[in-house]
């Protein structure tokens, strides 16, 4: 049975209630759909298990909807990798892509099932809006101790600011971002607290696929560097 845990996002508060859950293996692939219902309607995810892991690590996008994923192909490559080193990864569909108070409604969903797999401390990896929704759920949602926000926006971020101590951010953006300044993953970092890591990749645009290979090392680090006890 998950959890109940609250958002609060410019003065929205979201229950999160789930009332079904189900998993479907699927054939050949390295992950189970799992779909997970509320009152709200049904979140989708593609939960990629390592067995008796401790360790989890939520993973998503921007307002494109799907499993949207930056740095070609970043999400489904970490998402086959991470069990390697006991740690179960989720991907999760939003249901409203555009709107910031469902999608972290969604990503709270996400952590909770792998809370009720046995996940004691998790990631959370968002990009574009998912950097504010990653923020967002990793406020509300103790049993997080890493964030990774790409290309973030500044929206919905303010909440970074009590994670000092708790959680470590890494900030990620690129130089010629034609969608989102790099200004404000700067912002962002000027207002966490350590741990902290901002990194600009010279030259990148707003999904870094000119800095994909780089980007894929960063973020694996900085996930096995702060959540405790991985196999590295």
């Amino acid at each position: 049975m998950l959890g109940t845990a609250a958002i609060e996002v410019e003065d929205a508060k979201i229950d999160v209630r789930p009332t079904d859950i189900r998993r479907f293996p699927q054939a050949g692939e390295a992950y189970d759909t799992v779909e997970i219902a509320t009152d709200r309607g049904t979140t989708v995810c593609r939960y990629y298990e390592a067995q008796g892991a401790r360790n989890g690590v939520v993973m998503v996008g921007g307002t494109g909807g799907g499993f949207d994923t930056p740095a070609r192909g970043l999400y489904p490559r970490l998402a086959e990798d991470l069990p390697n080193h006991r740690i179960s990864a989720l991907r999760v569909q939003y249901r409203h892509p555009t709107d910031l108070v469902e999608s972290a409604f969604d990503t709270v969903l996400g952590l909770r099932y792998l809370e009720s797999r046995g996940v004691a401390a998790a990631g959370v990896v968002g990009h574009s809006l998912g950097g504010a929704v990653a923020i967002q759920a990793a406020a509300n949602v103790p049993a997080v101790r890493v964030v990774v926000a790409i290309a973030t926006q500044a929206a919905g971020t303010d909440p970074v600011a009590a994670f000092a101590g708790r959680a470590a951010i890494l900030l990620v953006h690129g130089d010629r971002d034609p969608v989102l300044s790099h200004r404000s993953s700067e912002g962002v970092y000027r207002r966490a607290g350590e741990p902290r890591r901002l990194v600009v990749y010279e030259g990148a645009g707003h999904t870094l696929d000119e800095a994909a290979g780089s980007l894929y090392v960063e973020v694996k680090a900085w996930l096995l560097k702060h959540l405790p006890g991985t196999l590295v």
